[in-house]
């Protein structure tokens, strides 16, 4: 009689999946019918220093591990969502050993790092005799399929991936698959905490892309494997070093959480759900916003795309069969979710260099002010650029600051310090700004800027979109421009989206709101604020008033400036993978003179409207909400009022 092999011991590992519910590869590791369920969420070091999170996402994520950790136990009291503190390159193999085991499942993944890392660890698992089972549920179509029946080829538009996915079950993700109603249990008490006993390979903390939100330099998360009290905790904001109250977002995280948000969309906004137009939209409403807001729930996975986009189909599918009005595609949510496949698609085709202008070929290489540095080696982008112009570098670090002198784009951007989100057209507006509608700075600094602040930051949609905004790829007519004035008075006539997150205007009549430098001087006084300076004092001192920055420039110079700029780089017609991208000889085919020379990290420097440095890069006093076609180029100047 052959002799029978023991039940497996699996174990699961979670990423950006942090969901029970169709959860493709939780499906699938269930399906082995395991003696010994582990599912582990690897604390990659990679993601603490090396990535740029700030404190809001940074809660997101551990909301979410939370609620999955929970929903785990409560299926079997015995069972967590297990944490492992160290990178998976050099743990798995231990893990493999320590508990024994015989299969290893994970959800697959585009990103660059992500891809490379993956790679490793299925070639540990081989070398230890763990067979590997990689399923995909981060996007409706897996990724990979969706470039080969695009010949091999980046998405670049929504017709591509609907031809595209027509190949693969005819256009229609598959069903969402059912929670589990049980799952086995872990390994027992001892045996799960024996890991605490073998060599830990502690990560570098040096070069930290996040030591600006951190209160010390040393953090804790990585000083047990299994966390400080060798239980394999969830880690907190303060065994990051993360000062709790710097989690300003009203938004939070987890599986639980995302249902209900989806389940009363769909039951008590029906007509929402199904006559959605985003650019239909408010980006200046506030509390609520004008949008699902699931966007970061989809990135971390606590919610189901193919979940979020058959309850939409059927929702509208009901709607048609009693001849009531809907929304298509591609404005409507569905095709919404069809731009975020397109964007992954084309970073799945792609690589690394998806997220850098040079060495890709779909990105059409723009001389833009503050280039980035690369690594040598790889080619890759590095954490720090280089100033070509002090004046670029002065409008960029007030972009990010919120203290441009034009409202609009202030209140925008201070939403996204705060809160870690902002609606698309608000993106839009100030993406538009920085790049080819003003400042002329690279989108690249304006995408880590993103990656920082937002809670829904996934790098294939954040890249995309900024290559999309700054007509390097995706779109073409650069020469629509978003006005910083006339776009908001569109949708905010009243500026009430403005008092609010920029609340030293919140006094002035509505006539100046959008342009509070045309105000006459008695009037500033009388609202109680006045308009000078550069933002970095907040008490103008010949009356004691609160003060808002003058505008940094002329928006009707800059904007022409740019077009002019931009049709000379679409005449030029290099792209990010040509040889003289590559070698740095566009700097002669453009004139491109480095004025400056200075190289900076984005992240942990401020500076100051004559060009000085101010390390820290604290914001002034007020917080935001203190209660003490037509693109809107309506030809707005910011000339200020004498």
């Amino acid at each position: 009689m052959p002799q029978q092999s023991p039940p497996p011991t699996v174990i699961f590992w979670h990423r950006t999946d942090l969901r029970l519910h169709d959860n493709p590869a939780l499906q699938a590791a269930l399906s082995l019918n395991p003696s010994t369920f582990i599912p582990i969420f690897t604390w990659d070091p990679h993601y603490a220093y090396r990535v740029r999170v700030g404190p809001n996402r940074w809660r997101f994520l551990l909301e979410c591990q939370d609620d999955l950790s929970q929903s785990y136990h409560k299926l079997n009291p015995k069972q967590k969502l297990w944490v492992i503190r160290e990178a998976p390159q050099t743990v798995f193999p231990k893990l493999f050993e320590s508990w024994g085991a015989t299969h290893l499942v994970f959800e697959s993944d585009t990103d660059g790092y992500a891809r490379e890392r993956d790679e490793t660890v299925m070639k540990l698992a081989k070398e230890a005799g763990v067979e590997v089972i990689v399923k995909s549920g981060r996007t409706l179509f897996d990724s990979d399929e969706v470039v080969k029946h695009n010949k091999g080829e980046p998405t670049m538009s929504i017709h591509q991936v609907e031809k595209a996915v027509e190949q693969i079950n005819n256009g229609v993700p598959d069903r969402p698959v059912d929670a589990p109603e049980s799952v086995p249990d872990p390994l027992g008490e001892e045996e799960m905490r024996a890991l605490s006993g073998v060599d830990h390979e502690v990560p570098d903390q040096e070069d930290d892309l996040n030591a600006a939100h951190r209160t010390k330099h040393n953090d804790n998360q990585y000083k047990n494997i299994a966390g400080p009290n060798g239980d394999f905790s969830i880690p907190t904001l303060n065994e990051l070093s993360i000062d709790p109250s710097q989690a300003t977002s009203p938004h939070h995280g987890g599986e639980s959480i995302a249902l209900e948000m989806l389940r009363t969309y769909l039951q008590q906004n029906e007509d929402f759900v199904a006559t959605f137009e985003k650019p239909k939209t408010s980006p200046a409403a506030f509390h609520p916003q004008a949008t699902t807001l699931l966007s970061p729930h989809l990135h971390f996975g606590s919610l189901s795309v193919r979940k979020f986009w058959h309850d939409v189909q059927d929702t509208l599918q009901q709607r048609e069969s009693a001849h009531k009005p809907t929304s298509d595609i591609p404005t409507n949510l569905p095709g919404q979710l069809l731009f975020r496949e397109m964007f992954f698609a084309a970073q799945a085709a792609l690589g690394p260099v998806y997220a850098q202008a040079r060495g890709n070929k779909i990105a059409r290489f723009i001389p833009w002010h503050l280039q980035s540095n690369h690594d040598e080696e790889t080619g890759l982008v590095e954490r720090k650029y280089t100033i070509d112009d002090e004046q670029a570098e002065v409008w960029f670090r007030r972009w990010k600051e919120g203290r441009t002198g034009f409202p609009w784009i202030d209140a925008l951007m201070r939403q996204l310090k705060y809160e870690g989100w902002i609606h698309h057209l608000g993106r839009h507006s100030v993406a538009c700004f920085l790049t080819r509608g003003g400042c002329y700075v690279h989108w690249e600094r304006g995408a880590e800027v993103f990656e920082e602040w937002l809670v829904d930051h996934e790098t294939a949609s954040n890249v995309g979109n900024w290559m999309w905004l700054s007509c390097t790829a995706f779109f073409t007519q650069f020469y629509r421009c978003y006005s910083p004035v006339a776009f908001g008075k569109k949708w905010d006539p009243e500026g009430l989206f403005v008092r609010y997150y920029v609340p030293e205007l919140k006094h002035y009549d509505k006539k100046y709101i959008y342009e509070p430098w045309k105000a006459p001087v008695e009037d500033q006084k009388r609202w109680e604020c006045r308009v000078t300076g550069d933002g970095m004092v907040e008490k103008d001192e010949e009356t004691g008033l609160t003060t808002y920055p003058e505008p940094m420039f002329d928006f009707d110079e800059r904007r022409q400036t740019c077009i002019a700029q931009m049709k000379e780089a679409y005449g030029v017609h290099l792209m990010g993978d040509d040889e003289k991208v590559m070698d740095g000889s566009w700097k002669e085919v453009f004139g491109y003179e480095v004025k400056d020379g200075r190289v900076v990290d984005e992240t942990n420097e401020r500076v100051d409207g004559d060009g000085g440095d101010d390390e820290g890069g604290q914001k002034r006093g007020r917080e935001v909400g203190d209660q003490s076609g037509d693109d809107g180029d309506g030809g707005h100047t910011s000339k200020k009022k004498k």
